[in-house]
This record gives C-alpha cells, structure tokens and sequence, in this order.
C-alpha cells in the first residue's frame, strides 16, 4: 500500500465550509489528484482562532509600524493576538510535514501580495503575507509552501509537488542519521540540483565533500535548509538542457551514430520550446532500460514523482 505524504493544506481549500461566507474554495488538482499521494492535514486558522463562520469579513491593517488582523467593517475589532496565539500553538504539530498549501489572498493564510491597508483606507503597494502563513514560513523556512491559485501555472505546480516529495525522500533516506545517508541521498540528487541552480549545486557538493567537518547535526539543517532553497528554484531550460546534454555522455559508447543523433534532436527540440521535457526524458529511459547504467538509473531526475500526476508534460 502506498504511503501517503503528510502536507498541511488550508481547510478551505480541501473543500471545507469555514469561509467567512460558510462556503470554501476546494481545489480540484489537490483533491482529485495530490489527494492520491497527499495525506492532508487541514487547518483553518479562523476557526481555530474562534471566528466561527459565517463571519464578519477581516482585512490586514499597518498600524503605528505593526500588522493587526482587524474586522473590515470597524477596525477597532482586532483578532491579532487570538490568531497569534492559535498560531503558535498550532505550529509544533507540523514538524513531520512536507508540504503546505495555503489559500491565496486570504488576511491569515495567503502567501504573497495579501491586501495590507493603511489607516487612511489605502492599500500599500507589494501587500504581504498572512498572519498564520508568516509564523509557518518563518518556523520552517525550508518547507514548500504555495497557494492554490498558482497550482494553476504548470512550471510552479510541478516544483512545488517535486519539493514535497524530495523532502519526504529526504526524511525517510536519512531517517538513521548517519553521514553514509546523507551522502547516498545527495548522489541521488546531483542531476536535480544541476538543473535547478548550477550555483547550489556546486555550494552542496563542497558541503558533501567535507561533511566529516561538521557537527552532524547542525549539517542536517544546513544541508536541509540549502537543497530546499534549490529546489525552489525552477529548473530552466537552459539548465534543463545542460542536464540532458550531461545524460547524453553517459550513452557515448552504447548508443548507435543514429540513436546519438535522434537524442540530440530531441534535446535541440526541448530547448527552442518544440517538445516537453517528458519527450526527452521517455527517450533517455528507454535507452537506460537497453543500456544500463547504475548511476543514471538512481537519479531522481529521471523520475521525480508518480507518472499518473502527468506534471512535466507542458515544461
């Protein structure tokens, strides 16, 4: 049986009825398909502040330098230290998480480019982030956060579904601890941190390469910490092209003139834009299964997450 991954999602989305209009926003990806491998944990900070629904609307209000969560229709209402003290009790359970997916443009759960008003009635330029997704991003800055509205674009909803599952992959590879794990892991990691950011490829590799310099424990969150930053950063096509050119070198003496040159068309297609990735990839996996190599066979890179979420078929 598969074991699903524990990732914390806003109630409402996962299609429960705690809007402040007793209704939700159920997003269909999460619950048709990342439901098949997600095992959600769904919060709803409002509620869990006590707001009850339906409620009055809130809004984020920049007061004397500091962010309160107020009532929208009388601003004296402030639900700040509730939401607050929600919050922070609610943080510790999410220690095993690998993943959260949070509501957007909501005052407690949004990500990015929440509304922040001014006194005056006028919203800043920017916004900000919600109260709850702040104290969440900033106890556990390594773990992938996104909104359901940007599931929408197929570059973003792909990277934040690998991230979950690479950070799983990564409890579970190094679950004992020992420098021997984290090596193993990190091998099988290379290509993905090639396509990703060339710069945090090579930064890892070094910290690999010295690990007996460390305290393993504090490389364990460094190293957490610094792949996480990585893997946040969409892999190019121009690195992704890079990538499949190092793949190609491995095939040099096994592959016919032919094979050699269908390979290169292919990645010459995935480059100027006229074939996805999979393309490429599908090639590559079929010649690995005529020609063997150990090395190439442990990459993530060739399969990053189930086949069935069909999520690198537009990249």
């Amino acid at each position: 049986m598969l074991m699903k991954i524990n990732v914390g999602i806003s109630a409402c989305v996962l299609g429960e009825k705690v809007r402040f209009d007793g209704g939700h926003k159920m997003n269909r990806f999460a619950v048709d398909e990342l439901s098949r491998f997600f095992n959600f944990q769904p919060v709803c900070p409002e509620m869990g502040a006590g707001m009850g629904t339906p409620r009055p609307t809130i809004r984020l209000l920049e007061k004397q330098g500091d962010i309160r969560l107020v009532s929208t229709r009388d601003t004296s209402v402030d639900f700040t230290d509730s939401m607050l003290g929600f919050t922070e009790k609610k943080l510790p359970s999410f220690e095993q998480l690998c993943g959260f997916l949070v509501c957007a443009k909501s005052p407690t759960c949004g990500m990015e480019r929440v509304k922040l008003y001014m006194e005056n009635g006028h919203t800043i330029p920017g916004g900000t982030t919600g109260l709850f997704t702040r104290e969440l991003m900033k106890k556990y800055p390594w773990l992938p956060v996104e909104e359901d509205g940007r599931l929408h674009d197929p570059v973003l909803r792909e990277n934040f579904v690998f991230r979950v599952f690479a950070l799983h992959d990564f409890y579970e590879s190094t679950a004992e601890r020992t420098t021997k794990s984290i090596i193993d892991f990190h091998s099988r990691y290379k290509l993905v941190l090639m396509a990703h950011s060339q710069a945090l490829y090579r930064e890892l590799g070094k910290m690999v390469g010295e690990i007996v310099n460390y305290d393993f424990d504090e490389f364990y969150v460094l190293y957490r910490q610094k792949l996480m930053d990585a893997l946040k950063i969409n892999a190019s096509k121009k690195n992704n092209t890079c990538t499949l050119q190092h793949i190609q070198g491995y095939f040099k003496r096994s592959l016919t003139k032919q094979q050699k040159a269908e390979l290169t068309e292919l990645i010459l297609d995935y480059r100027h834009g006229d074939l996805p990735l999979l393309g490429v990839l599908t090639l590559i996996n079929h010649y690995l299964s005529e020609y063997p190599d150990e090395y190439l066979m442990s990459q993530v890179y060739l399969q990053p997450y189930p086949k069935e979420l069909k999520l690198r078929y537009g990249l």
